[in-house]
């Protein structure tokens, strides 16, 4: 193994916790630095670290560098960027993951324009393989497939970026699967000291005071999602997809022409643009699949489609089937559920 051109991820860390996301990246990384034969690094930067190798480890981190200040936290756009410039001018990896979080999408474009890197934002997909440049013919090896869907997700694209380095994508929570490679994991803990990364012009931007409303809807970790589409038809047509999740205990979810059209709040879209899901069961009500949604719940363990078209995309990767109008199956489906649930 070699000590440079290794593989980073980019940690976010709040309230004593490193985000879900970062540990998911951590999951993939490990997968990816197995691949290329090289170290998996995690970086953190703020306040009171101490003991935070102990969530990244178990995720098989190799090295974990530590950026603490009090000044650090909570973040800000300048000082987290200088950091990472300074950092990756310094120990060249040649991959860089970061979530594709509000933090994530402010510090990315930040540091590959910085670093001439290009970036690859919401990718849905990261795998290692070989390209050959067709103007050129020129043939490289082992680069990182950075995989998202294009052109209003009409078609899924596969971008390289050869010769810049680092390789650099971001990813949304949910899409990568977060997995414990080995409790008992240890690797090296580097403590960096923040003065050589980043100058007091940083921190010009002070935050006087911080507040984060936590959301209500909590669709990501619901183990039943009923989900519905634009062909529910109004916002009252969803009314009867809340009465079939109180039934079984769901979280509704919806497609993004649902909630474009006003049928549901922001916070209940899944797909390429709203949050990605994969709960036991999926019920998708008057959804037709286009591959921006499909992106955000194709990993559900089990999947229903409620559909008047046979021929609706979705329809190819449900498990079951049910061909009819929405308003005259999700009634009986709830009277079905309440008889059977007592």
């Amino acid at each position: 193994m070699t000590d440079k051109n290794n593989l980073i991820v980019y940690c976010e860390f709040d309230e004593g916790k490193v985000a879900d996301v970062s540990l998911e990246l951590l999951t993939k990384g490990r997968a990816l630095a197995d691949r290329l034969g090289v170290k998996l690094e995690a970086l953190v930067i703020g306040d009171n670290l101490k003991g935070i190798e102990e969530q990244i480890f178990p995720y098989g981190a190799d090295v974990v560098y530590k950026v603490e200040d009090k000044r650090l936290f909570p973040y800000t756009s300048n000082p987290h960027a200088s950091v990472l410039i300074n950092l990756f001018k310094e120990i060249k990896p040649q991959i860089c993951l970061m979530g594709a979080t509000c933090i994530g999408r402010d510090l990315g474009p930040r540091v590959s324009s910085c670093l001439h890197s290009g970036l690859t934002a919401d990718c849905t997909a990261l795998e290692i393989g070989d390209h050959k440049d067709a103007k050129t013919g020129k043939e490289y090896t082992d680069l990182l497939f950075q995989i998202r869907p294009a052109f209003g997700g009409n078609i899924v694209a596969t971008i390289v970026n050869p010769e810049c380095r680092p390789q650099m994508a971001t990813v949304r929570e949910g899409v990568m699967k977060k997995e414990v490679r080995d409790p008992n994991y240890k690797g090296e803990v580097i403590d960096l000291d923040p003065n050589k990364y980043v100058k007091d012009d940083d921190f010009i931007v002070e935050i006087i005071d911080r507040h984060i409303e936590k959301s209500k809807i909590n669709i990501k970790n619901s183990p039943i999602i009923v989900a519905g589409g634009y062909g529910m038809g109004s916002k009252e047509g969803f009314d009867m997809l809340y009465k079939l999740a109180d039934t079984l205990g769901a979280e509704v979810g919806a497609s993004r022409a649902a909630v474009d059209a006003g049928f549901a709040e922001h916070e209940r879209q899944i797909g390429q643009t709203g949050v990605t899901v994969r709960p036991k069961l999926y019920i998708a009500c008057g959804i037709s699949g286009q591959i921006q949604h499909i992106a955000g719940m194709q990993e559900s363990s089990i999947i229903i489609s409620i559909n008047n078209d046979p021929n609706a995309p979705i329809n190819t990767i449900a498990d079951y089937v049910i061909n009819g109008n929405v308003e005259d199956v999700v009634p009986k489906l709830i009277k079905y559920y309440k008889k059977n649930s007592k």
